[in-house]
């Protein structure tokens, strides 16, 4: 058997053929190495090491309570079927008409706090010298609130109302008039910017 074994192993070994050895030219290992003008240095991450770099850490911060409502609404207005009085407020005006809009509310703006003080000190002066304040006609401004452009719109004296697409809750609008087709009605994104047009003293 060790005859046997010796012949087979030596069999083998004639059959494999020899190995290629590669000689790595040293010109060339010197040149690349020459030409680097900066060496990596490797880093170790662990205790008493390098200093890692920043991390986005957002998915471990635990944010505020509105923030997680805004996320969940956001959810389940892609997965559940929305009805058409809600699913009508992704739809709003488009930037040129906005800027129209806006343009013409710009006309109507209601007084502000400072010129009604104005007003009031004028007339007061002229009624402490005897005469009569000379208030003209009433002006016509934009009036907001929906209690009050509820009232409105019920008398049938709206013209056109704009409303707000993201006022939160959602169910103070529902219910309202102008989806009864009393009178015209638009769509604006952003109801800061809308609060802006009529002056609110703190317009989110």
């Amino acid at each position: 058997r060790g005859c046997i074994h010796v012949h087979f192993h030596r069999v083998v070994q004639g059959t494999m053929p020899p190995k290629k050895v590669v000689k790595k030219d040293a010109s060339k290992a010197k040149a690349t190495s020459e030409g680097v003008l900066f060496s990596a240095n490797k880093r170790t991450f662990g205790i008493g090491g390098d200093i890692p770099g920043k991390r986005d850490l957002g998915r471990f911060v635990k944010w505020p309570k509105y923030v997680r409502l805004q996320r969940q609404r956001a959810v389940l207005l892609k997965r559940l079927k929305v009805p058409p009085a809600i699913a009508q407020f992704t739809n709003t005006l488009d930037k040129t008409t906005a800027t129209q809009l806006f343009r013409l509310m710009d006309k109507y703006r209601p007084e502000t706090k400072e010129a009604k003080k104005e007003r009031l000190e004028e007339e007061a002066k002229t009624i402490a010298g005897g005469g009569v304040p000379n208030k003209g006609p009433k002006p016509v401004v934009i009036k907001y609130g929906i209690n009050h452009v509820t009232a409105l719109i019920e008398k049938k004296k709206a013209q056109l109302v704009v409303i707000a697409h993201d006022v939160e809750p959602i169910e103070v609008l529902t219910p309202s008039p102008p989806f009864g087709s009393f009178s015209p009605y638009a769509m604006r994104s952003r109801f800061g910017k809308l609060g802006c047009a009529w002056v609110l003293p703190s317009p989110r």
